[in-house]
């Protein structure tokens, strides 16, 4: 499948980290999603119904990740990948790159960041 729909740098909150500083208070973090989706019966109809709402995307990922703490990104961006398949049926698979934007690095680092891509 190639359509795909893409939510590029939601911006969200969320306490996730495993120094104790990560675990104290709210950071920020960056999401790309990409979710692949037969997107035919949306250009045919233009109609929102034909097709899956980038919206409830973009929300459940800031739920998730305004949720559950986290340690690791991976485990972040794991649940994250199975939230977003729950969205809608008619995805085929989603690809998740969580990037803290504040890494506790003693080096200058715009990002840290996971990837993910997860299939029906």
């Amino acid at each position: 499948m190639t359509d795909r729909i893409e939510v590029r740098d939601l911006r969200v909150t969320g306490v996730h980290g495993v120094l104790p500083e990560e675990r104290e208070r709210a950071q920020p973090f960056s999401l790309d999603i990409v979710a692949w989706v037969d997107t035919e019966a949306a250009q045919q109809s233009d109609d929102l119904a034909d097709t899956v709402d980038y919206g409830a995307l973009a929300q459940t990922a800031a739920d998730v990740v305004g949720g559950r703490s986290y340690r690791l990104l991976e485990a972040l961006a794991g649940r994250l990948a199975s939230a977003l398949l729950i969205v809608d049926p008619r995805l085929e698979a989603v690809e998740v790159t969580v990037r803290k934007l504040r890494p506790p690095l003693a080096l200058d680092v715009g990002s840290t960041g996971v990837r993910v891509r997860r299939a029906r």
